[in-house]
């Protein structure tokens, strides 16, 4: 009473600096949007913005203006309906969505809280502090391989052997190599796998086993081999024309078969995927090709696979499906995981392993990412191999290992469960101190 107009607006002795209209009640009615949709912006003006729904509301409706126009997001119990303005792009599980009116099924939605939760398990293993396949292994008639890589563990019908695949570089290229162990952690008698192929053809400059046609791909079933109809095991490899140098471009996939699962040859002698077909060949993927890893699901075949793009090189995700492993088609919305905007994978997130939790009724994929200097396993989930979310943690940085093993790159897994012990072996490429050998996370201490 008594105060002017002035005196009642002045704010820290500025004439008129406070406003007496304040919409407290509308509050939270700005922060919806972002705390049920997750809705935000990750560029100025919202020409670039993210959606990420948590888990838990049945529906809910909301609208945000922006400059390009209104965002309009509507979920319920089937799906979520989006209208993306015009001139901006919504992010959505590691997906773009350009200007227009998209529709995502519901049951494929998974949170960025979901997959913290999920990868709760696979994190705080216990490091093994040597390699267990070293750079340098002595093969007779092999000598002189200088380092070794891409583990890959599987066991025969009938048999309670561990056999594990790898390769050795010996500055010519690459060749694979196969390693016999009753507890995972031993291993012995090694030998050729899969060598050379003959000049003139795509694996002439080397060959990398891995991809097998499993009987089961559930997380923790044995890694058996699946036989085909005419009696044969059966792998997808990675390969190279060139020689006498590392990891030459462009590289190729293949098809390999085995009546023993010890040795392998080529079954097909065209490469079954390359930067020269089948289909169309985007931009993300036109300078190289990189190794497979194969999934069969409800009778069809996926191909997971990991591809360069130059100058930037940048290697990421996506998949091929086939019917019979022979012939392959791309998929018309690749990649399917993409490098990160800021993180440990904006580089490349390449190499994926994939496998089925029945106990979470989800897909697992192992892959590797390359950010802040360094390689590093990390995590993605899946209800349908199409749609993945990642977890933005590692779960093993580089240098995580005390003794120093991948001190430089931890990357490139295997994972295999052990029912003798119960536990989760975790092999993977370390790099760091000791040269580039196989190392081994698990699950319990060993």
């Amino acid at each position: 009473e008594g105060e002017a107009i002035s005196d009642v607006a002045a704010f820290y002795d500025r004439p008129f600096a406070k406003s007496l209209c304040h919409a407290w009640s509308a509050g939270p009615c700005a922060l919806y949007p972002e705390i049920l949709l997750g809705i935000r912006p990750l560029s100025d003006g919202w020409k670039e913005w993210a959606c990420s729904p948590i888990e838990g509301i049945s529906s809910v409706t909301s609208e945000v203006n922006t400059m390009y126009g209104t965002i309009r997001i509507d979920l319920n119990q089937t799906q979520l309906r989006v209208s993306v303005p015009d001139g901006t792009t919504m992010k959505l599980m590691n997906k773009s969505y350009e200007g227009g009116l998209h529709c995502i099924p519901r049951s494929v939605l998974i949170s960025p809280e979901l997959t913290t939760q999920w990868s709760k398990k696979y994190r705080s293993w216990h490091y093994h502090e040597k390699h267990v396949i070293p750079p340098n292994p002595i093969i007779a008639g092999h000598e002189g391989i200088q380092m070794t890589d891409v583990p890959t563990v599987f066991q025969l019908p009938g048999d309670e052997t561990f056999y594990m695949s790898f390769i050795g570089f010996d500055g010519t290229g690459y060749q694979s190599f196969i390693a016999e162990s009753s507890d995972l952690v031993q291993w012995t008698k090694f030998r050729l796998a899969m060598g050379y192929g003959e000049e003139g053809l795509f694996d002439h400059g080397g060959v990398v086993l891995g991809a097998y046609h499993y009987e089961s791909y559930h997380i923790d079933a044995p890694r058996v081999l699946k036989k085909a109809n005419d009696d044969k095991f059966l792998s997808l490899y990675g390969a190279y024309e060139k020689k006498n140098t590392y990891e030459p471009d462009p590289g190729y996939q293949g098809l390999a078969s085995s009546s023993d699962g010890m040795n392998w040859k080529r079954e097909k002698d065209e490469s079954i995927l390359s930067i020269h077909g089948p289909g169309e060949v985007s931009d993300w993927e036109k300078h190289s090709i990189y190794q497979p890893w194969l999934v069969e699901h409800d009778g069809v075949y996926y191909n997971f696979y990991n591809a360069k793009q130059m100058p930037e090189w940048i290697e990421q995700i996506g998949i091929a499906k086939s019917q019979c492993l022979y012939e392959w088609e791309r998929h018309n919305d690749n990649p399917i995981l993409s490098v990160s905007r800021d993180g440990f994978d904006t580089q490349f997130c390449s190499d994926a392993k994939v496998f089925w939790d029945d106990v979470e009724k989800h897909w697992v994929m192992f892959f590797y990412g390359v950010g802040r200097g360094a390689a590093h396993i990390m995590i993605a989930f899946s209800r349908d191999l199409i749609h993945w979310e990642r977890d933005t943690t590692p779960l093993y940085q580089a240098g995580g290992n005390p003794s120093g093993l991948d001190r430089k790159y931890a990357h490139k897994v295997s994972l295999v469960y052990n029912p003798r012990n119960e536990t989760l072996y975790m092999f993977y490429c370390a790099v760091g101190d000791e040269g580039r050998g196989i190392g081994l996370i698990t699950s319990k201490p060993l």
